[in-house]
């Protein structure tokens, strides 16, 4: 009986090895560097360290390990918001990252790859305030200022679901740089500013006791890569991804940078 029971045993191993060696047959890209972009101004997905002066964040961590599974090397570019888009679509890089929503209207510009994150979008206000708790009560209050990126997703919600519509409302404050809105909510210039409850998360732990989100979610949102059109690598990566999934990678990081992460540590 012992015999059989390690004949089966053994049988179970093999089995287990060869279905690990099948869930990691991914595309091969031959040691091949791929130029990707960020901006480094989205905690915590893509930030500068403050002890170090480096890129760090979410998806530096996501794309490093995809670009080890494809046997591939990264060359880490900085760009603006509001260039990415079209830097990534000419070809200036190969792949994007920002915490770029997946819309219609980008996949006509750009490829995106399967969404790596599901998000909603909260209010972030200080964590004194009481002028106000959700949406409505913003909107009501003539005074209160929203802060926001143009062209991103938040900048629309914040116009359209909360406001009048009016992509002029000079209610709403325009800042180059997501961290610089999130800069003037902290010194009291703007009130809020919309961000998806992962990024909110993010700022919370990085400064603990200035921030808390207030009120239901405004609409939830899928974060893809961008990438140039019919680029080669949206399959590959769409592999690794889903392979990342499945093995809990994915979820090793959320809890890193959602959770773990404080910035003085």
């Amino acid at each position: 009986m012992k015999f059989l029971s390690a004949i089966a045993a053994g049988t179970a191993l093999v089995a287990t090895l060869a279905t690990q060696v099948f869930a990691s047959d991914l595309p091969d890209l031959g040691g091949r560097t791929i130029v990707a972009v960020t901006e480094n101004a989205y905690t915590p997905l893509n930030f500068v360290d403050p002890k170090t002066g480096e890129g760090i964040g979410w998806e530096y961590d996501a794309f490093n390990e995809i670009a080890k599974r494809l046997n591939a090397k990264v060359d880490w570019q900085l760009s603006s918001w509001d260039t990415m888009i079209q830097a990534v679509r000419d070809g200036q890089f190969e792949v994007g990252m920002d915490g770029i929503t997946i819309t219609e209207e980008r996949a006509t510009q750009i490829d995106f790859s399967d969404p790596y994150m599901t998000s909603q979008q909260f209010l972030l206000v200080r964590a004194d305030e009481t002028r106000f708790a959700n949406a409505s009560d913003f909107a009501a209050n003539a005074e209160l200022l929203v802060g926001a990126q143009p062209g991103t997703t938040n900048f629309y919600v914040a116009v359209y679901d909360m406001l009048d519509g009016d992509e002029a409302n000079p209610r709403i404050k325009l800042f180059e740089t997501f961290g610089a809105s999130v800069q003037a909510l902290k010194v009291g210039d703007v009130d809020t500013v919309l961000m998806d409850n992962t990024s909110a998360q993010g700022y919370m732990g990085a400064n603990p006791g200035a921030f808390k989100v207030v009120g239901d979610a405004l609409g939830t949102e899928d974060f893809g890569f961008i990438f140039t059109p019919g680029s080669d690598l949206v399959g590959p990566v769409n592999a690794a991804l889903k392979e990342m999934k499945e093995d809990g990678t994915l979820d090793k990081l959320n809890q890193k940078w959602f959770f773990e992460y404080k910035a003085n540590q």
